[in-house]
């Protein structure tokens, strides 16, 4: 079985070399101050320990003049950037333990804090493994010994009490806190990197979505058209209608309503032909492109009316529906909501049928309803029977507004407390509005819908037909 990736090991060349490149710059500077200060601090040894003054600067510049050998060949230890420091520090242990040597005590207390600057430097700036802070120890543990052994007169007891333990101990500390350091640093790095590489993956993903997601609003974008291709062109509807708005306004790019529009001649047994003009406005089941394949399929069958010679009347058409519907639909009870009339404008004579959607009719400001059948197209009947859509017929008058819509425009949350339109509101509004045009009271009727929802979601697809007679 494959054994698990130990986190971040995916990254150990990239953080090896961040933090090398951290180190580098770190070690380089510790360097240049080893190059310009050891020298300087000779003035020091003039004051506090003359007799050893010369001996003390050929230590001071032979530890710079390393230094600076190992900063021109820097370029070369960019991987190992640890020698760039080391040679600094080593430099320095050897100096220091002999200028110790040479000491007395008043001048040993005071050049313990050269030591303990040396080790609080290191613990700064130093980015290494342990193992180098214990060379170093070792190595200024040893010429100790080697140079006290040689020029001290002192004895051990007095070369620990007088900074010989402080001394040990800052150096195990500087140890621990170079170890802690670095690990500290490699972990940031480490978690830097990661969470880089989380934005870029999220980044890439994000670049992969908008693709898809652009790829689905063209696909959107094309079945609009679509869609909009099955809807009646306006110009077709203004040769038999002179006052009428169709307020459309889909909840996404595509629509589950869609409104359907046909002329049709008839010719009575024995009397003129006559101009009838029909209308439907349609909510098929959901929106968004379910509702608007729905729309297709009921335009597709409502155009099969008009050469069906036993569909005479909007009950007609609506029991036509219903059937292929459900014949076309077979293993699906998703169907749709219609209002459907018939104006014949010679006989000032209105047909309706509705399935769930009623039609409102205002004259002289009053208002009037003309009730659905509580029966969607599509749904099944009670004990499997389903019943036959009513045919309305009703006379009409010049100057009567007929409306046929949808659910959407009543059922709009918003307002102060977010609460829907209701149908109540919405029939004061349709005879509020009747001294306006039809184009104006579309334009009243967006208005104050866009009012009510303010920055809420839209909640459905929105239909609203209005026809002046």
């Amino acid at each position: 079985m494959k054994q698990p990736t130990p986190l971040g090991s995916e990254l150990l060349p990239t953080w090896e070399s961040e933090l090398h490149a951290a180190a580098f710059k770190y070690h380089v500077l510790i360097a240049w101050v080893a190059v310009a200060l050891n020298p300087i601090w000779a003035l020091g040894d003039y004051y506090t320990i003359p007799n050893h003054f010369n001996d003390f600067l050929i230590f001071r510049l032979a530890v710079s003049a390393l230094t600076m050998l190992g900063l021109l060949f820097r370029k070369k230890f960019t991987d190992r950037p640890e020698i760039i420091a080391i040679i600094p520090f080593i430099g320095i242990s050897v100096q220091n333990a002999y200028m110790y040597s040479v000491m007395d005590i008043p001048q040993l207390q005071k050049h313990t804090f050269a030591y303990i600057a040396l080790f609080i430097g290191a613990g700064m700036f130093v980015l290494w493994r342990p193992v180098y802070s214990i060379i170093i120890v070792a190595i200024s543990f040893i010429a100790n010994i080697i140079f006290f052994s040689i020029n001290s007169h002192l004895h051990t007891s007095d070369i620990l009490i007088n900074g010989g333990m402080l001394t040990t101990s800052v150096a195990l500390f500087t140890i621990l806190l170079i170890n802690t350091r670095t690990n500290l640093t490699k972990k940031e790095i480490i978690a830097r990197l990661a969470l880089a590489e989380s934005f870029k993956q999220l980044e890439e993903k994000n670049m992969i979505i908008e693709e898809k997601n652009k790829d689905i609003r063209d696909s959107i974008n094309y079945a609009q058209r679509i869609q909009q291709a099955i809807l009646p062109l306006f110009e077709k509807i203004d040769k038999g209608l002179e006052d009428y708005f169709i307020l459309f306004k889909p909840k996404d790019i595509v629509s589950g309503d869609f409104y359907w529009h046909a002329s049709v001649k008839t010719t009575p047994e024995g009397q003129p032909s006559e101009d009838i003009i029909v209308m439907a406005a349609v909510d098929c089941t959901g929106h968004g492109v379910p509702g608007a394949l729905m729309s297709v399929i009921g335009s597709s069958i409502l155009n099969q009316t008009l050469t069906n010679a036993s569909v005479n009347t909007p009950a007609d058409v609506l029991d036509f529906l219903n059937v292929e519907l459900t014949k076309t639909l077979s293993s699906i009870k998703d169907g749709m909501d219609m209002s459907l009339c018939t104006l014949n404008v010679g006989r000032s004579e209105l047909q309706y049928a509705g399935a769930n959607n009623p039609l409102y009719i205002v004259r002289d400001k009053q208002f009037i309803e003309i009730k659905a059948d509580k029966q969607a197209i599509g749904a099944d009947g009670e004990d499997g029977v389903v019943k036959k859509f009513t045919n309305h017929v009703i006379p009409v008058q010049k100057g009567d507004s007929i409306y046929l819509f949808t659910d959407g425009y009543a059922d709009q949350f918003g307002g102060p407390f977010g609460k829907k339109f209701k149908y109540k509101k919405f029939q004061e509004l349709l005879v509020e509005i009747q001294d306006n045009t039809m184009e104006e009271q579309k334009q009243i009727l967006n208005y104050h819908h866009e009012q009510w929802k303010g920055d809420l979601e839209q909640v459905d697809d929105i239909l609203l037909i209005g026809i002046r007679v």
